[in-house]
């Protein structure tokens, strides 16, 4: 994910990073919730976070939350903590641009309603797709898109577009009131100050998986002895700089 007209410090000074980890925070908390499970150590929330506690402990401590010796965090209280942190106590309707086969999965979620997020309306251009059913909605014509975020009072916006398309929807999202827009076009953005945007790039997220994925391939042959083989896996460029090392 990727982030625009965004300052080092979030709300009430909390660092951008401290930011980006509640929500990370907020999920190992519902799921513990989930479970019965009423108190947590730092230690066992920070494992299920996948952070250390240490970076957990001062990340919850811009909160004023700092849990109590021996006993740990309350796990109700700290949902409530952070979700007020977040802003997630209060109901944001948010919008939806495009509905292709993304934007149709993203208006059937039902994580949104449980998390604070209710999808108020979704626009498409395409004559054939408007005026169809997905889940509570009825998709209205792009049109529309102006007069319904007025009469909402929407500040979150969803781009689930084509490339071409994205940047003359953003456009009209922030004429229109938009302040904040996840992006799932694979463009970058251009957006003016004041205008929050994230960036959910699926194939750049499939590409680092792969090198990861190559990587542990190669290390798996190494440690079988086989150098030809490793050679191999680690693909035709890495074979040719090889060859370009070797004095001649």
């Amino acid at each position: 994910m990727s982030r625009s007209s965004m300052t080092e410090n979030g709300h009430h000074g909390i660092p951008e990073a401290t930011v980006n980890r509640l929500p990370v925070y907020l999920r190992a908390l519902y799921a513990l919730a989930d479970r019965g499970i009423a108190t947590v150590s730092s230690e066992e929330l920070a494992a299920a976070a996948g952070v250390n506690s240490a970076k957990l402990r001062k990340d919850l401590s811009h909160l004023g939350s700092y849990g109590t010796r021996g006993v740990g965090y309350d796990v109700e209280y700290l949902v409530y903590q952070v979700s007020r942190e977040l802003g997630l106590t209060q109901d944001w309707p948010v919008v939806i641009v495009g509905a292709g086969n993304l934007g149709h999965a993203l208006a059937n979620y039902g994580g949104f309603a449980s998390r604070g997020f209710r999808v108020a309306a979704i626009f498409d251009s395409d004559p054939l797709t408007v005026g169809t059913q997905i889940g509570s909605q009825v998709v209205r014509h792009a049109d529309e898109i102006e007069s319904v975020i007025a009469g909402h009072g929407v500040s979150i916006g969803v781009i689930a577009t084509p490339a071409s398309a994205a940047q003359a929807v953003c456009d009209r999202l922030v004429a229109a009131g938009i302040t904040s827009i996840l992006n799932f076009a694979p463009v970058v953005l251009s957006v003016p100050p004041g205008v929050d945007v994230r960036k959910v790039d699926l194939s750049i997220e499939l590409q680092i998986l792969a090198f990861h994925a190559q990587r542990r391939a190669v290390v798996r042959v190494a440690a079988n002895g086989n150098g030809t083989a490793g050679g191999a896996a680690a693909g035709p460029a890495a074979g040719a700089a090889a060859a370009r090392a070797v004095p001649t």
